[in-house]
């Protein structure tokens, strides 16, 4: 793929996820936040190395890491985007070790909004309810993210498997209103 593919590519993608994130937040009683979501990825820190490395297929991260063995774009996204449990992360005085922090309530629902965006926007016509918990599950053993924030984002994918988008957005309303 050519430059300009990829430009195109890589931009279209990246806005058509915010758009799709945007919704949902407003669903969720979070527009002003969905308003600002991912607005990063814009920033020539995360765009340039995201056209570098489109593919159309998958993201943009991974090639960057294949070489350098890590992505600068990641680490500037996730320390700037507090939907990110990655960026939930702390010293701990007690055992001298960085773990991770509790998501206030709000960036969690904005990650659920995040993950139902994505997998609508990759699995395109094969999108189901259970596919953000598809994905979710097939990365649950390399996650470090604090057990109270796991316990309710499963909770909420779950639910959105067994009661479908408006309830769960209608619950996620009732507990950022609470």
């Amino acid at each position: 793929m050519n430059f300009f593919g990829r430009l195109w590519g890589h931009f279209k993608t990246i806005t058509k996820h915010r758009h799709q994130v945007i919704r949902h937040c407003a669903k969720a009683g979070i527009f002003w936040q969905g308003l600002h979501h991912d607005l990063s990825k814009y920033s020539p820190t995360e765009f340039i190395p995201g056209v570098k490395y489109y593919t159309g297929y998958r993201s943009p991260n991974e090639g960057e890491r294949e070489d350098y063995g890590f992505s600068y774009a990641w680490m500037h996204h996730k320390g700037r985007n507090k939907h990110h449990y990655e960026y939930w992360n702390d010293y701990n005085l007690e055992t001298k070790r960085n773990e991770p922090v509790e998501m206030p309530y709000r960036y969690l629902a904005e990650m659920f909004c995040d993950r139902v965006a994505a997998s609508k926007i990759y699995n395109g016509k094969n999108y189901t309810d259970a596919s953000p918990m598809d994905y979710y599950s097939h990365r649950t053993p390399h996650r470090s993210i604090h057990p109270n924030t796991k316990a309710e984002l499963e909770k909420l994918l779950q639910m959105l498997i067994d009661r479908g988008e408006d309830e769960t957005f209608r619950y996620i309303r009732k507990k950022i209103n609470s």
